[in-house]
């Protein structure tokens, strides 16, 4: 059966597939809340959150695919889009200027 600390820990590594593997710093833990109230989540209730959270469950969750994100959760295609048209720009502003400059020695 599982546990709320074992879910919590397999949420943590990695296992629900949308969040990295690292431990995340809650201040109330999964499943505290519930247990300081003296009403622990059943076993049926730990089996269903079980099978919603992690890969390869029975249940079909909706999960936020984050992969082709950049931190500021911008997609990648936005961003390369974005990138070149600020290159561009940088190279229209650099010829201007070096174009200024030689006809500025010319003169």
């Amino acid at each position: 059966m599982p546990s709320a600390d074992r879910l919590r820990h397999d949420i943590d590594s990695g296992r629900g597939g949308d969040k990295v593997a690292f431990s995340d710093p809650a201040a109330a833990p999964l499943g505290t809340d519930d247990e300081a109230a003296g009403t622990p989540p059943t076993r049926e209730e730990l089996e269903l959150a079980s099978r919603t959270e992690l890969i390869g469950g029975t249940l079909e969750a909706p999960v936020a695919d984050e992969r082709g994100r950049d931190h500021s959760g911008e997609p990648d295609a936005a961003r390369r889009r974005r990138h070149r048209v600020q290159a561009v720009w940088m190279l229209v502003a650099g010829g201007l200027m070096l174009t200024f400059a030689m006809w500025m020695v010319h003169m």
